[in-house]
């Protein structure tokens, strides 16, 4: 293998366009295809799958219509192709795989790495019972349990490649493993080299989320917009020194830029000083990010540490169901209309529930999308000539959610004037899934490789404890406002944004445009400032990370989601809109430097 690899992100979540194999695969110079397809959701939906069909409970798409296609050319061009399709199911998976590939007459090796999946042990976790590792609640009573999946790393896809496997399916692994298994086996990086699983990790980080680092979810969206039905998946070309060049096909739309390629880098990352991942502890902080050419950024300057001694464990459990609908008002006052509503359908709702002996709702939401709901105290004060109303309830019992959908169908004739519905008919009750996160020994979780049916042994690598007070945090920006004429600037002239989310956290990387714009950012945007500006949402803390690197700032928001994903019953359960809200907010600055933007 030559000092460069090339690596293609071609699926960054379960149901994503298909277009990304062939694409990468045209360019004609890959040598590892990586396929992101889990979330913790995803994992709960597989798992029902497979209770349903022991055939089921992984990524099917990803054999039919990613591998299937493309397999000759995967063959003729030797390509490798990492991935965690297998899901709750890896077996089903790989035999699915091994079937296309024997009807295509070809000669590829599948290695399957398992031993993720713990639920068939949920009696004895119940009886270890760990706290969640980030609210401290008590395990789940074990018959509620859907799915429980250790977080693996990249050593188990390390030792299939080296094995002969061509293609790896796994379970449950780091987003980020495959991408770092990639590199290991290529370089021959050792496991202890912490600074460059580091460096192989943000790469993994950087592809995992597909066209989202070419320009997809970019806060400079018009610069891409007219490109984006063509948008090019990623390609990193790593050295062997961990340094790396972010780049996409020739030809196809979305962009590669310094802003593109810095969100991403923010995207979903706690302390960017000890992002934990299952081979190494990243230090993200003094990452350089660097135009290198049109469509070309060079990447470089990730740090590792040892790996801890345990492996993230999720579980998801059933917790009740919920229900829902969105309609729409239009015309004066159509903010009103609709809040009279919402109260109506729970008014009529409630009586219901209580005139047939049924406790009430658990959780109940409305949202009047429009006037600008999400921006709490700091809404636009306009009075919306169309809004679009979210009614939402969570109850135990799935025929509550029921009563509800029909109240708010049932009250249709009664409302004020202006209602209208695109889709009118009934949604269903779903089931509330939500998730519990543990840390488990590694020694906890046997990890079982197999190439071609042939065992493979994977070496155990010994953790060390993280002791985050070891940390040396970068130091502050100071600024100068002695005598200097203050004016103040939309934070989006200064600052690129993302946000995600994990578990019931919001995260928000806030980027400087340039360097120069640092210091005023980090002294407007304290984490009183940002819980001020998300108290509407926020029920925890916020925290704040400096990353002089890449000139950005990471805020942490603790119980920001109402519970997160499916559990939430927000129009935002995942917080995405989150930077979009806070690069609203005005920053002061020097007169100056605003009359230069």
């Amino acid at each position: 293998m030559s000092g460069t690899i090339r690596i293609g992100g071609a699926s960054g979540y379960w149901g994503e366009a298909v277009m990304a194999t062939a694409q990468l695969l045209a360019d004609g110079r890959m040598d590892y295809l990586v396929y992101d397809y889990l979330a913790e959701i995803t994992m709960s939906i597989m798992a029902r799958a497979r209770a349903r069909d022991a055939k089921l409970g992984y990524a099917t798409d990803f054999v039919s219509e990613a591998m299937t296609p493309n397999l000759k050319a995967i063959a003729r061009d030797g390509v490798k192709v990492l991935s965690n399709a297998g899901g709750v199911n890896p077996a089903a998976c790989t035999q699915a795989l091994r079937d296309v590939i024997e009807q295509a007459g070809l000669d590829l090796s599948v290695g399957v790495v398992s031993g993720d999946d713990l639920i068939a042990r949920k009696q004895d976790l119940a009886a270890l019972a760990p706290r969640e590792m980030f609210s401290g609640d008590a395990f789940p009573a074990a018959d509620d349990l859907a799915s429980i999946n250790a977080y693996l790393g990249a050593l188990p896809v390390v030792a299939a490649l080296r094995n002969g496997a061509d293609i790896v399916i796994t379970g449950r692994c780091a987003d980020s493993a495959l991408s770092l298994a990639a590199c290991m086996h290529a370089f021959d990086w050792r496991p202890d080299q912490w600074d460059l699983l580091a460096a192989g990790s943000l790469a993994g980080h950087l592809l995992e989320c597909g066209p989202q680092v070419t320009g997809g979810n970019f806060t400079d969206w018009r610069d891409v917009a007219d490109t984006i039905h063509d948008i090019g998946y990623p390609i990193a070309e790593v050295d062997r020194d961990g340094a790396m060049i972010l780049t996409k096909p020739a030809g196809t739309g979305g962009r590669v830029s310094c802003g593109t390629v810095a969100e991403q880098l923010l995207y979903e990352i706690d302390d960017p000083q000890a992002y934990v991942l299952p081979d190494v502890v990243c230090d993200f902080s003094a990452v350089t990010i660097d135009q290198q050419g049109n469509d070309r950024v060079r990447v470089s300057g990730a740090k590792g540490a040892p790996a801890t001694e345990s492996y993230k464990v999720c579980a998801t459990f059933m917790d009740g169901y919920r229900a829902g609908m969105l309609l729409s008002f239009c015309g004066f006052e159509a903010e009103d209309k609709a809040r009279r509503f919402a109260d109506a359908v729970f008014q009529r709702a409630g009586a219901d529930l209580e005139k047939a002996g049924a406790p009430g709702f658990t959780e109940t939401s409305v949202e009047v999308l429009g006037p600008g709901d999400q921006y709490g105290d700091h809404r636009r004060n306009i009075e919306a000539r169309e809004v679009v109303l979210k009614i939402a309830a969570k109850h135990a019992d799935a025929r509550a959610m029921g009563l509800l959908i029909k109240t708010i169908s049932g009250l249709a004739l009664a409302t004020p004037p202006g209602l209208s519905i695109f889709n009118a008919g009934r949604p269903k009750p779903s089931p509330v899934v939500r998730l519990f996160s543990f840390l488990l020994a590694k020694e906890q979780v046997p990890v079982q490789v197999e190439v071609d049916d042939q065992p493979v042994t994977v070496p155990v690598v010994a953790g060390a404890p993280l002791d985050r007070g070891t940390i040396v945090r970068p130091e502050t920006p100071g600024t100068d406002t002695h005598d200097t004429a203050m004016t103040e600037v939309p934070l989006i002239a200064l600052a690129y944004a993302r946000s995600g989310d994990k578990g019931d956290k919001a995260n928000i990387g806030v980027i400087a445009r340039r360097p120069e714009y640092l210091p005023w950012i980090w002294a407007a945007l304290t984490e009183e400032t940002v819980a001020r500006r998300f108290s509407h949402f926020l029920k925890g803390g916020v925290t704040r990370y400096l990353l002089p690197g890449p000139w950005a700032i990471n805020f942490v928001l603790d119980n920001a989601l109402g519970g997160g994903g499916v559990a939430s019953l927000r129009n935002d359960p995942q917080g995405k809109a989150f930077g979009q809200i806070l690069l609203d907010e005005t920053i002061a600055v020097p007169a100056d430097l605003a009359a230069s933007l």
